[in-house]
């Protein structure tokens, strides 16, 4: 008998009123992320306490800062989130002295020194300062299915589309296993970082006409 097709969602336009779902969504869907455990030291104790001031001081930034965030939610519940950093807003999170003061208190050092790197190598890698960035994008661990992650970031490609100020959208990962569904939705390789013994991949996808929703 074949499986039955994954129960519809929707895609909503999320405020800091959704801002504990998402916390909740990143950390069990970054927390065995290869790059996130260089960055925050999976393999010393307290990894699980770094990885959410983490999570929580880059949503708690992003709302603050009134960004744009998309949510796919499904019997109401949030399953996928793409947090985005618009090119109009040159203002990073990483650029706020009390983010970092956050950061080196809940963190430390070496682990906020090590993010600010990466993060600094991301945005070298932009063909130009005319892109929207997605600094996190996340689906639930229980909802990998395809149908979902393709709806997810058709609605960002869409909602990226229609700002004039834009050329396209810029994102990045370490985990290989994301690599094909990126080149299949049209994104093209622009860059290579080394994060410690890790290769992160920055991808690149052009505004096109605005695309039709995964159905």
């Amino acid at each position: 008998m074949p499986d039955s097709a994954p129960a519809k969602a929707e895609i909503r336009t999320l405020d800091r009123g959704y801002a504990r779902e998402a916390r909740a969504l990143l950390y069990e869907a970054y927390r065995q992320d290869p790059t996130v455990a260089y960055l925050f030291e999976a393999d010393r104790p307290g990894y699980e306490k770094r990885m959410r001031v983490m999570v929580r001081e880059r949503v708690r930034q992003h709302f603050y800062q009134q960004l744009p965030a998309l949510g796919l939610l499904r019997d109401d519940r949030l399953i996928g989130i793409a947090l985005i950093a618009p090119p109009q807003r040159r203002l990073g999170v990483t650029e706020s002295w009390a983010w970092r003061l956050r950061m080196l208190i809940g963190t430390g050092l070496r682990c906020t020194r090590r993010f600010l790197e990466y993060h600094d190598s991301v945005m070298a890698c932009r063909p130009n300062d005319s892109v929207h960035v997605l600094p996190l994008l996340a689906l639930h661990p229980q909802a990998q299915e395809q149908v979902y992650a393709e709806q997810l970031i058709t609605a960002v490609h869409n909602w990226c589309a229609v700002d004039e100020h834009s050329e396209g959208v810029v994102l990045d990962t370490g985990n290989p296993r994301y690599l094909a569904f990126y080149q299949s939705q049209g994104y093209t390789k622009i860059g290579e970082i080394a994060v410690g013994p890790l290769t992160e991949h920055v991808f690149f996808h052009p505004n096109p006409e605005v695309l039709t929703a995964a159905a």
